[in-house]
C-alpha cells in the first residue's frame, strides 16, 4: 500500500485539491461521476493548442500530420491498455453514452418484432433508455435481470430469461450505484451460447480493474476518459473487428467515407467508418497523458489502495446510528470503491447540502438509476466514491460531517 508520503506526492499533482469550499479544504469523493485531473493532463491540453492544433487525417501539412500521429498514438495506447487485438477496434466517441447509442443504432437492423434484449435492474440510464427506444421502434421485448437485496444478479433468472430470441445482452461491469463487480464473464459466455451479442458498460472500470478483451471475449465494451483522470467529452467503443466491419455506421459525413458521388457513397475502413466529422482531437491527445498517469502508478496499486479506503470507510460509517447501506459489503473482491447509503429519516439532498458546506463533495439523488432506486424503495441515495488521491483523514472528515448533518437536520 502507498505510504502517506507517496499519497501526498500523488495529491500534489492535482491542483484542484488545494481549493477551498466555503473556507474549508476540498474533500472530493465524487469520483464515480468524474475524476479530477493531474498536472500532466492539464498541461497536455495546453500543449496541444500551443504546438499542434490542426485537423487530423485530412491534411498533408506539418501540424495536421503531427496531430494525427498523436491521435493514433492514443488509439494504440488504448488498444494496449485493454488488450484489444487490433487498434482499428478502438472507435472514438463522445463517451460511454454515445458508444451505447452507436451500438443500439447500428445493430438495429438485426432486431425484429418479438426479438428480445436483456439488461439488468441495476443499470445506469444510459444503458436502459437506448434499448427501450430500440424495442419501441422494432416491436422487440426488453427483459430485465433481477437482483437480490445485496445487489448481485439473480443468475438463475438470467438463465431462464435468455433464449434464441435474445439478440443482445447489455450490462454494466461495475454498478455505478452499488459498486458491485458483476459476473460479466459468465454473462458473456452464456449469451454467446444462444448466439446473442454482448455489450459491457465499463464506465466505472478503467482505473479500477485490469481489462483484457481477449479474455472477456465480449463483442462490445464502452467507457469514457473522464473517469480515469482524463478529459470530458471523449470515450471509446471497443468492438470485435469482424462485427464492426459488418454493421453500418451510426453517423454520416466527412472522415467516414471512402468515395462519394451523387449516385453512391462507400465507407472508409475501420476505425474511421464510425468516426464521422472532426473528432475531439484535444480530448483524444490529452487522454493519452491520462493513460500514462494511470500506468505509471499501476492499476493493481490503485486498486489495492482503494480497497483499503473502502474497508476503512465502511468500518467508520457503520458506527453511525441509523445509517443504511445498499449493496454487498462483505466480499470486497466483488466490490469497487463506491459506497451508497442513506441516514434514516433524512433526505439525501439535505445531508448532501450540509456536507457541501463543509467542503465535502458527494453525489446525491437517484444517481441516474431510477429503477434501482425503486427496487430499494428510496427516492435517492448518498454516494461516496474514492480515488487514488483520497485519504483516510478525508474519510474521517466524512464521518464527522455525517454526524454533524444528522445532529443539525434532526432538529427540524
Amino acid at each position: 500500500m502507498f505510504s502517506e508520503k507517496e499519497i501526498q506526492k500523488i495529491r500534489n499533482q492535482f491542483p484542484i485539491l488545494k481549493e477551498k469550499v466555503y473556507s474549508n479544504p476540498l474533500i472530493y469523493i465524487d469520483n464515480a461521476a468524474t475524476t479530477q485531473k493531474p498536472l500532466q493532463v492539464i498541461q497536455a491540453s495546453q500543449n496541444y493548442y500551443s504546438i499542434m492544433n490542426a485537423n487530423v487525417h485530412r491534411g498533408l501539412h506539418y501540424l495536421s500530420q503531427k496531430a494525427t500521429i498523436q491521435v493514433e498514438n492514443t488509439r494504440k495506447k488504448i488498444q494496449k491498455f485493454i488488450h484489444a487485438k487490433y487498434s482499428s477496434e478502438i472507435i472514438f466517441t463522445k463517451g460511454t453514452t454515445e458508444s451505447i447509442n452507436l451500438v443500439a443504432d447500428s445493430i438495429s437492423y438485426l432486431i425484429g418484432k418479438g426479438d428480445e434484449i436483456i439488461i439488468s435492474c441495476s443499470e445506469h440510464h444510459s444503458n436502459i433508455v437506448p434499448w427501450q427506444i430500440l424495442c419501441e421502434k422494432k416491436g422487440a421485448v426488453l427483459k430485465i435481470i433481477p437482483i437480490y437485496e445485496n445487489g448481485f444478479f439473480k443468475l438463475k433468472d438470467f438463465e431462464f430469461l435468455i433464449s434464441k430470441k435474445t439478440k443482445i445482452v447489455s450490462v454494466s461491469h461495475i454498478s455505478n450505484v452499488l459498486g458491485i463487480i458483476n459476473p460479466i464473464k459468465y454473462i458473456i459466455d452464456k449469451s454467446h451460447e444462444y448466439g446473442a451479442l454482448v455489450l459491457i458498460d465499463g464506465a466505472q472500470v478503467p482505473s479500477n480493474l485490469d481489462l483484457d478483451m481477449q479474455d472477456l471475449n465480449t463483442d462490445f465494451y464502452v467507457f469514457s476518459a473522464h473517469k480515469m483522470y482524463g478529459p470530458t467529452g471523449i470515450g471509446i467503443l471497443y468492438g470485435k473487428k469482424k462485427i464492426l466491419e459488418t454493421i453500418p455506421p451510426y453517423q454520416f459525413g466527412g472522415e467516414m467515407i471512402k468515395n462519394v458521388s451523387f449516385e453512391k457513397t462507400t465507407y472508409s475502413d475501420l476505425p474511421f467508418k464510425f468516426e464521422a466529422g472532426t473528432p475531439n482531437i484535444e480530448g483524444i491527445v490529452v487522454w493519452g497523458s491520462a493513460i500514462d498517469f494511470v500506468e505509471k502508478i499501476g492499476i493493481s496499486n490503485i486498486q489495492s489502495y482503494k480497497k483499503k479506503l473502502l474497508s476503512y470507510a465502511i468500518q467508520r460509517l457503520s458506527s453511525i446510528d441509523g445509517i443504511q447501506f445498499y449493496g454487498e459489503f462483505k466480499d470486497f473482491s466483488k466490490k469497487s470503491s463506491i459506497i451508497s447509503f442513506n441516514l434514516n429519516k433524512l433526505h439525501c439532498f439535505d445531508v448532501g447540502s450540509v456536507l457541501d458546506r463543509l467542503g465535502i463533495s458527494v453525489r446525491t439523488g437517484h444517481l441516474c438509476a431510477q429503477p434501482l432506486m425503486n427496487f430499494f424503495k428510496v427516492s435517492g441515495m448518498i454516494r461516496a466514491s474514492f480515488s487514488v488521491y483520497n485519504t483516510f483523514k478525508e474519510i474521517d472528515c466524512l464521518f464527522e460531517g455525517l454526524l454533524k448533518a444528522k445532529k443539525l437536520l434532526l432538529k427540524y
